[in-house]
């Protein structure tokens, strides 16, 4: 959530900001609940210190005898405690409205984000790697699942629609060592405290991470009478329980930055993607992600995303497939992040870079939603800084190992780093 301080104090420049997005701010909507709720703010204040001057005057003239004036006086007060009683409702109502429409503004994005409206408008960072070359006709990932029975979208569909998966034998096991070797890396080498979270949530959870109230068509939500007599929703990634694991606290600033990661699935309806990727397993309701998360002190954040985006490399370096990185466009920005590195792997079946991590810097964002801080040298509470990426995604790494590895003869050449956990160098169908 933004700071009100800046909608009240600089709103030209947070609605230039938000344009940047391809948000449209609702200015007028803004300043009428915001001179309403000032009017009835200077009203309260008035009127309490009237009811405050009259009450020592009621003191005053009882002491001098003057009960009737006394009384007179007690009738307006009362009056006084009447209409505030009825301001204060007003005002709940134009507060309630004033944190809706706050709560639906995403964040402002960094001066460091290019200018675009979407995916064609995003700056290439970097490229990493070299392209593979096949002397054969490359298979895609459906293909490849065929010959070895490894990928059943059919079977999926009739325990539960569209957008799902069964994952058998080889492909199982590849699924598997692909988890255990990004925990591995992060935990070992990049300092991670891996962590096992809840999948279903409460409301207010997606709240302080964003998803909610503005993306509730995009979450699969557990309805009250099925759980328990709560509403809850399934997590559409391990960000959410994660990041508020600091959430209506106060963090000891010297154990700054805190870094998480889990394993875990993700679920996400996605109701405006229909249409895209109906094929394969690349867009699915139901995946798993390994998820990075950093909460950091505020004058860290920036250096923290560049570690962040290196630690989502690092996977994708030690498979060694081709990838490149992309600073997102101001358009192409998701809505809680000031900053995002997307990473782009190589797919030879679709013969593109299609995104396999985010790497996102929110800034406060999310903290002043979740009311996370820490004390600063001043002993003052102040918002930490929340950072999220992926560490990565599971089944698109999967879909990049089989096009990337694939051989003539079907099989699939193992990456060295996964030797150790499938104990093949090959899978054979």
């Amino acid at each position: 959530m933004l700071d009100p301080k800046l909608l009240r104090n600089d709103l030209e420049t947070v609605v230039a900001r938000l344009a940047r997005k391809g948000v449209q701010f609702d200015v007028t909507n803004y300043e009428v609940l915001e001179r309403r709720r000032k009017a009835l703010q200077l009203e309260t204040e008035s009127l309490q210190n009237k009811r405050k001057d009259g009450s020592k005057s009621v003191g005053l003239l009882i002491k001098d005898g003057k009960k009737g004036q006394a009384e007179q006086l007690k009738i307006e007060i009362a009056e006084i405690g009447d209409r505030l009683g009825a301001i204060e409702t007003e005002f709940q109502a134009v507060q309630s409205a004033l944190d809706l429409l706050l709560m639906e503004i995403p964040n402002l994005p960094d001066a460091s984000v290019p200018d675009g409206s979407d995916e064609d408008d995003n700056v290439e960072v970097s490229l990493v790697g070299e392209k593979p070359s096949f002397q054969f006709a490359v298979r895609d990932h459906i293909e490849i699942g065929e010959l070895f029975g490894g990928l059943d979208f059919d079977r999926a569909a009739q325990l539960s629609g569209s957008r799902f998966v069964m994952i058998h034998g080889e492909f199982a096991r590849l699924h598997r060592a692909l988890v255990q070797y990004m925990l591995d890396l992060h935990t070992e080498q990049h300092g991670y405290s891996e962590t096992y979270v809840p999948l279903l949530v409460d409301g207010p959870i997606l709240e302080g991470t964003g998803q909610l109230p503005k993306f509730k068509d995009d979450l699969f939500r557990i309805a009250p009478d099925d759980g328990g007599g709560r509403e809850r929703y399934l997590i559409p990634t391990a960000e959410v329980p994660l990041s508020n694991l600091v959430r209506d606290s106060i963090v000891d600033h010297a154990k700054l930055p805190l870094k998480y990661v889990a394993h875990t699935p993700c679920f996400r309806a996605e109701a405006g993607s229909y249409g895209r990727d109906v094929r394969g397993m690349f867009r699915q309701h139901q995946f798993d992600k390994v998820e990075l998360v950093w909460i950091t002190h505020p004058d860290d954040s920036w250096d923290a995303l560049e570690s962040l985006r290196r630690h989502a490399e690092a996977v994708l370096s030690g498979l060694g497939l081709h990838f490149r990185i992309v600073n997102l466009c101001g358009g192409d920005l998701g809505f809680a992040a000031a900053k995002t590195y997307d990473l782009e792997v190589w797919l030879p079946g679709q013969n593109q870079f299609r995104e396999i991590s985010s790497c996102s810097n929110c800034l406060d964002f999310q903290s002043r939603r979740m009311q996370a801080r820490f004390r600063n040298e001043n002993g003052k509470p102040e918002l930490v800084h929340t950072l999220n990426g992926s560490g990565v995604a599971i089944g698109r790494c999967m879909i990049a190992v089989i096009e990337n590895y694939q051989n003539e003869d079907g099989s699939i050449t193992v990456p060295e780093v996964l030797r150790p956990y499938i104990k093949a160098d090959r899978l054979t169908p």
